[in-house]
């Protein structure tokens, strides 16, 4: 039986998620003889440009030739996987959607009036195009990943996590930095599978693995932070570093602007 090929693709990001699948280091030879990659952009500079079985893709669409290529690549494969917080929700690079135009944000930036770069408010994949499956963190886990490639040579569906960090740290037996320390914690709105590795330390959740997909409860989070004596505007920011283009957070957001008039601050 001929190998399912494999494309490793990256967009808009730092490449973060395709070095943690480089990070599997020796398990790459067993994954090997098993698949062939014919596209690994941070691996290799040998890009062949074919049909493949399953395409990984890691970062946003920030740009039309992000777009392009992307639209590119869905057509090529037959299951599109997205890897990272980037390709899933824009990340870090959306965090100020919404709150101006993209032309604001070249004449603040650049000083420059027209269309000088051919930009686009950073978004997901599956905001242009159907996504087969969504892979959290940012980065990803390197146990994830390989979960993943494992599930899909045996014909089985990958788990994704879809309870949040709190569960971890409850089986862990971590104390509760939320409830007992007072911390800024966005565990109970954020998908596990980083087995609250910073609570664990005793850092509270920023949210790196972006919230839970369809249960993101905000308002309640937003409830509670002000309870614990954190500014609005810094438990906005807080949730929308890794998480703006989120439902939940982006109706919380757009509550809080009118609230203030609009008047939001940097």
């Amino acid at each position: 039986m001929a190998k399912p090929k494999i494309g490793i693709y990256g967009l808009t990001g730092c490449g973060g998620d395709q070095l943690m699948i480089l990070n599997l280091e020796n398990e790459l030879l067993d994954l090997l003889r098993n698949v062939e990659i014919v596209a690994f952009q941070e691996a290799s500079s040998v890009q062949q440009d074919e049909e493949v079985d399953i395409a990984f893709v890691e970062g946003s669409v920030s740009t039309e030739l992000d777009l392009e290529r992307l639209k590119d690549v869905r057509k090529r494969s037959r299951m599109l996987i997205a890897i990272g917080d980037c390709a899933i929700g824009g990340c870090v690079q959306a965090m100020r959607n919404q709150e101006m135009t993209m032309k604001e944000k070249m004449e603040e930036v650049y000083g420059k009036g027209e269309e000088y770069f051919k930009v686009l408010e950073p978004y997901g994949l599956s905001k242009y195009v159907n996504v087969d499956l969504e892979l959290q963190g940012c980065p990803i886990e390197t146990t994830e990943i390989r979960q993943v490639f494992l599930s899909l040579l045996h014909g089985d569906t990958p788990e994704i996590k879809d309870y949040p960090v709190c569960v971890e740290c409850k089986l862990n037996e971590y104390q509760c930095l939320l409830v007992d320390k007072g911390m800024p914690c966005l565990g109970p709105i954020i998908a596990a599978g980083c087995n609250a590795r910073c609570p664990g330390l005793g850092i509270d959740c920023v949210g790196c693995r972006g919230p839970i997909m369809n249960e993101t409860n905000a308002a309640e989070e937003l409830h509670t932070l002000l309870e614990k004596g954190y500014d609005e505007r810094y438990i906005e920011n807080r949730l929308r570093f890794f998480g703006a283009n989120f439902e939940g957070i982006l109706k919380l957001s757009k509550m809080l602007r009118e609230k203030t008039g609009g008047a939001r601050g940097k």
